[in-house]
């Protein structure tokens, strides 16, 4: 079993029911993010399945330098403020930088460390340092054993407060595939992991100046990835996919996440007694 990490007033690991780390790929306004953030609570609320909000305030490793990144550390940090004390949930959202470490940690209920950058000690550390929760994306260019000298340097600062997301593995170019042995290797390392089912079905730089995506995928691997053992599921959602400034081919429409909830769901209470030995 997993140690337990509270994200605020969500308790992932440690033999707690699924939670869920949802929301738009990127800030788009502060409206569309109150908005998205409704409509989470409300069907995970019917769902009964833990929410915290994602977005990030800046995409800084955008395909081209012309695509949308965000609205920035300042702004965005704003806006995820005034959300969080509308909404009262816990929220998530990346730095890249550790200049931005410590003004995003009196903001965020969570810091995450982007796939590219988690094998960056020093942005490690200064995340670390805050004692926040730390989800850290396995790179696409790691293998999962590997991701334990990243638990080990965030560990070195006091800090045991960390979950491991594991987002699918290069294969070839233009694509990732998502080897589900990872999941319980990961585990092995006794913090919550969690399933990023959106980024795993990229097709990074496809689209030429953008990345693509399956869609179709997300459900059957969300699936997949419950049946296996994993504590907290990250969706990528938006309204209207198809309009998004980023991720679009990838993210799930809002209105095809209740029944994925309730698939998940089921399998991880039908599963759960064996999952927690």
């Amino acid at each position: 079993m997993t140690r337990e990490v509270q994200v605020g007033s969500v308790r992932i690991g440690g033999g707690n029911p699924l939670a869920l780390i949802a929301g738009p790929c990127v800030i788009e306004d502060e409206s569309h993010l109150l908005h998205a953030g409704e409509r989470l609570q409300e069907i995970c609320g019917a769902a009964t399945v833990p929410l915290i909000l994602k977005a990030s305030f800046d995409k800084a490793n955008r395909s081209s330098h012309r695509s949308y990144r965000g609205p920035g550390l300042v702004e965005g940090l704003r806006i995820l403020g005034r959300v969080k004390a509308k909404l009262g949930v816990p929220i998530l959202s990346d730095v890249h930088e550790t200049a931005q470490v410590f003004p995003a940690a009196e903001v965020l209920d969570i810091l995450q460390i982007p796939a590219f950058l988690c094998r960056q000690t020093d942005l490690l550390l200064a995340a670390g340092g805050t004692g926040k929760p730390i989800n850290v994306k396995k790179g696409q260019f790691l293998a999962p054993e590997d991701m334990a000298n990243v638990v080990e340097k965030i560990r070195s600062t006091g800090n045991d407060r960390i979950l491991l997301t594991e987002r699918g593995t290069t294969f070839g170019y233009h694509n990732l595939v998502v080897d589900m042995r990872a999941l319980p290797m990961l585990r092995s390392f006794g913090c919550p992991v969690v399933f990023d089912a959106t980024h795993s079905v990229q097709l990074p730089g496809a689209a030429g100046t953008a990345s693509s995506g399956q869609r179709e995928f997300v459900a059957p691997l969300a699936r997949a990835a419950v049946a296996v053992g994993v504590d907290a599921l990250f969706l990528e959602v938006h309204p209207d996919p198809d309009r998004a400034p980023s991720d679009g081919p990838n993210m799930l429409p809002l209105h095809a996440l209740p029944s994925l909830l309730a698939d998940v769901t089921a399998i991880a209470r039908a599963l759960a007694p064996r999952l927690l030995r």
